[in-house]
C-alpha cells in the first residue's frame, strides 16, 4: 500500500501541470459533458426520486395508522427508502459540477460517513428483503423462522453493522488537515487507497454474492408442492426483483470506476481528464439510480400501486361530477303577437 500521505493527490481539471492546447481542451469537453449530466439530474432524477419517495413514506405510514401493524416486506421496503432519500439530499453536493463543493477535509468526512452509511444500509436492507421473499417461497423449519418473526432485531443488526463499515470508512479518508479546505465529493479523493478496497468489498462484493446466491437458491431449489410457480411468484413482488437489476448494473459501474481510481492511486498518478470525468458520470449514474428505485417501488409494490390507483380514481370521479353538473334552464319570455 501507498502511504498514509495523500496531499500529493489532485483532480487532473485542478492540475497546473495540465498546459498543453489538448489537454485544457480535454478538461472543457469533459466539464461541459458533466454540467450537462448534472443539469439533467437534478433537473429530471431528483424531483421524480423525491415525490416518489414522500408518497411512499405517506402510503406506508397511512396504511400503518390505520391497521395498527406492519407488514415484514413494508418495513424494510421503508427503510430502503429512507435510506435511498438521504442519499438523495447527500447528492446535492454535485451542484457544483464540473467544479466540486468547497469544504474543510472534517466537513467532507461527515458528509462522506452519511453518505456511506446510507449506500451500505440500503444494499444489506435490500439483500434482507431478498432473503425474506426467498423464505417466503421456501418456508424454513431452523432457527431463520424465529429471525423472519422479529425484523426489528435484523434491521438492529443490520443498522449497527453498517454503522462499523461507515466508521470504518470514515477513519480511512483520515483526519490530518481536518481544518484545511479541499475540494470535496462523497468519496473523497484524498481517502486512502483501502477505502475505495473496503467499499468495493463491503459494499458491493458480498452483497452481490448474497444476492447472487439469494437467486441461484431461488431458481434451483424445488419449491413445496403449495408454493406458487417462480413466475407467480416474480409477479407477486416484482418491485424488488426489478430494483435488483437495476442497482446491480449501476452499482458494478459506480464500484468499478472506485477500483480504478484506486489502481490510479496506487501508481502515484493522478489520472487524466476524461478518467475525471467518468469517475463523475459513474457518481450521477449511482445517483439516478437511487431515484428509480423509488420510482420502481411506488409503480410496482402493490399497496404503493394501489394507493395510487385509488387516489387518481377519486380525482376522475370527482372531475367527471363537476363535468356533469346540470345548469338550471332560464326560461325566456315570448312575445305575445295582437290579431
Amino acid at each position: 500500500m501507498t502511504s498514509h500521505n495523500m496531499t500529493w493527490i489532485s483532480y487532473p481539471s485542478k492540475n497546473p501541470a495540465f498546459t498543453t492546447p489538448e489537454e485544457i481542451q480535454d478538461i472543457i469537453a469533459s466539464q461541459n459533458i458533466i454540467s450537462r449530466l448534472m443539469h439533467c439530474y437534478i433537473a429530471l432524477f431528483v424531483p421524480t426520486g423525491l415525490v416518489a419517495g414522500i408518497c411512499i413514506l405517506i402510503v406506508f405510514i397511512k396504511n400503518y395508522v390505520q391497521h395498527k401493524v406492519m407488514e415484514n416486506l413494508d418495513l424494510l421496503l421503508l427503510l430502503f427508502t429512507v435510506s435511498t432519500i438521504i442519499m438523495i439530499f447527500l447528492s446535492f453536493t454535485v451542484i457544483t459540477r464540473p467544479d466540486y463543493l468547497t469544504a474543510t477535509h472534517l466537513t467532507c468526512n461527515v458528509l462522506s460517513f452519511f453518505f456511506n452509511f446510507s449506500y451500505f444500509n440500503s444494499q444489506y436492507v435490500f439483500i434482507l428483503t431478498l432473503l425474506l421473499l426467498l423464505l417466503k417461497r421456501f418456508p424454513p423449519r431452523t432457527a431463520l423462522c424465529k429471525a423472519t418473526q422479529r425484523p426489528i432485531l435484523c434491521v438492529g443488526i443490520v443498522l449497527t453493522y453498517t454503522f462499523c463499515l461507515s466508521l470504518t470508512e470514515a477513519v480511512l479518508v483520515g483526519t490530518d488537515n481536518y481544518h484545511l479546505e479541499t475540494d470535496c465529493q462523497l468519496d473523497p479523493l484524498f481517502a486512502r487507497p483501502e477505502y475505495e478496497i473496503i467499499k468495493f468489498t463491503f459494499g458491493f462484493g458480498i452483497p452481490l454474492f448474497l444476492q447472487m446466491l439469494c437467486f441461484t437458491v431461488l431458481v434451483a431449489k424445488a419449491a413445496p408442492a403449495e408454493a406458487p410457480a417462480l413466475q407467480q411468484h416474480i409477479r407477486t413482488y416484482p418491485a424488488v426483483y426489478v430494483i435488483s437489476v437495476t442497482t446491480f448494473m449501476c452499482r458494478l459501474f459506480y464500484n468499478l470506476m472506485l477500483l480504478f481510481r484506486t489502481s490510479l492511486k496506487l501508481q502515484k498518478s493522478t489520472g487524466t481528464a476524461k478518467n475525471e470525468l467518468v469517475m463523475n458520470i459513474a457518481e450521477i449514474v449511482l445517483f439516478c439510480e437511487s431515484c428509480a428505485s423509488l420510482v420502481f417501488i411506488l409503480c410496482f409494490h402493490k399497496p404503493c400501486k394501489d394507493e395510487i390507483l385509488n387516489v387518481l380514481q377519486n380525482c376522475r370521479r370527482k372531475t367527471s361530477a363537476n363535468n356533469h353538473l346540470e345548469i338550471p334552464e332560464t326560461n325566456v319570455p315570448h312575445e305575445s303577437g295582437c290579431q
